[in-house]
């Protein structure tokens, strides 16, 4: 019997040690890879490759005093894409600038590669009574830099309000003829032809048009413009 008990005995110590040895070699399970969520990657946007119209001016090019969407160049390119004409109109309209200031701005409009460049600007001269001869001059500037980097200029015209007196805006209007001659430029006469002096087409101010008359700009730039389309 004391054999017996010692054989039990032996076995549980046996089998202690063996359970204890199996402890110490399992492992804990792994937790599994977290699982990254990659964020689906938004389309590429597809570039422009239509050639530019650059609309390069002051307020009248900027869209002043309109809702977003509703500025000449804008409709502009409303009417090019209804012709079917394969062109991307920029606008380059800065409110308040003057020549001078069309002159530094130069650099952002020649970066852009333009293959034609409604120039418009003066009429903030003419409005401020600067000297004419400065005007043709930043004009003059601005055509030569644009036609050296093989872009099409067409000169937008302008006048003024006829408080101004007959012989500065005489001298003032003569800048645009003299500049479109000497360079052979594709001119509009007069960008605001039937809109300025109109009070149902222009603003408040009496100067810039309204949604509607600016629908009278963008045609004006157009019938001038379209021979120069391709």
């Amino acid at each position: 019997m004391i054999m017996a008990v010692s054989i039990r005995l032996m076995l549980s110590v046996v089998l202690a040690i063996w359970l204890v040895g199996c402890d110490s070699k399992t492992e804990a399970p792994k937790p599994s890879p977290a699982v990254v969520q990659t964020p689906a990657q938004a389309p590429a946007p597809v570039a422009d490759t239509r050639p530019i119209i650059a609309c390069f001016g002051d307020s009248l090019s900027a869209g002043y005093g309109l809702e977003p969407g509703k500025s000449y160049p804008d409709v502009l390119q409303q009417l090019i894409d209804a012709a079917g004409l394969q062109y991307h109109v920029v606008n380059f309209g800065v409110s308040g600038d003057t020549t001078t200031d069309g002159v530094e701005r130069l650099p952002s409009v020649l970066a852009a590669k333009p293959a034609i460049v409604i120039l418009e600007f003066g009429g903030n001269d003419g409005l401020r009574g600067l000297p004419v001869t400065s005007s043709e001059k930043n004009l003059r500037t601005m055509v030569e830099a644009l036609d050296k980097a093989g872009a099409r200029v067409v000169l937008a015209g302008m006048s003024l309000p006829l408080n101004y007196g007959p012989e500065y805006i005489k001298s003032f209007e003569k800048i645009f003829v003299d500049v479109g001659t000497r360079y052979k430029l594709v001119r509009i006469p007069f960008l605001l032809e039937g809109v300025g002096g109109n009070p149902a087409l222009t603003q408040p101010d009496g100067i810039h048009p309204t949604a509607e008359g600016t629908k009278l700009v963008a045609g004006t730039v157009l019938k001038h413009l379209q021979p120069l389309l391709k």
